[in-house]
């Protein structure tokens, strides 16, 4: 059935193709999070272990509305391990020792990141692509990445 919601073939494809590197990131730093959440040692553990939780829980709200928003848009969202490695701008790291401080600083690196992106995204969404829509839901997922990156910042405030 053609979806006739006011943006052009070409546009959707693009702005899909957009969210699904979105989609790609938010599954990296996904795994990230669970990473810091599962293997966080050191004095502060407990509240770290429980802290990463609730990260990961935002991050997996997340993940599914940038699907549906790429379902929406009438294409597929991929969900493959591969496919989220080959099209994700964050790298996994390797740590040798498995403290707070360290997770915190990794992920608030790719949180800033992921930021960026999405700031950029913002106005070309609209104006170039007349997709308001996702424009604006772009500027909620970046809101809440500035929340997780406020709160991360705030742990290693001294």
């Amino acid at each position: 059935m053609k979806i006739q919601i006011g943006i052009g073939d070409v546009h959707r494809q693009t702005v899909a193709d957009e969210l699904i590197k979105i989609l790609a990131d938010e599954n990296v730093l996904y795994i990230k999070t669970k990473n810091a959440h599962w293997n966080v040692e050191g004095r502060d553990f407990y509240e770290k272990h429980k802290f990463f939780e609730s990260q990961f829980r935002q991050l997996d709200e997340a993940i599914d509305s940038v699907a549906e928003r790429i379902r929406f848009l009438g294409h597929y969202a991929p969900a493959t391990l591969r496919s989220y490695l080959n099209l994700t701008h964050l790298t996994e790291q390797t740590r040798e020792k498995n403290d707070s401080q360290g997770f915190i600083t990794e992920l608030l690196a790719d949180h800033q990141s992921i930021i960026i992106i999405l700031r950029e995204h913002i106005k070309t969404f609209a104006d170039e692509f007349h997709d308001a829509g996702t424009s604006d839901f772009i500027t909620g997922l970046m809101k809440e990445h500035e929340k997780m990156a406020w709160f991360l910042r705030s742990h290693l405030k001294d």
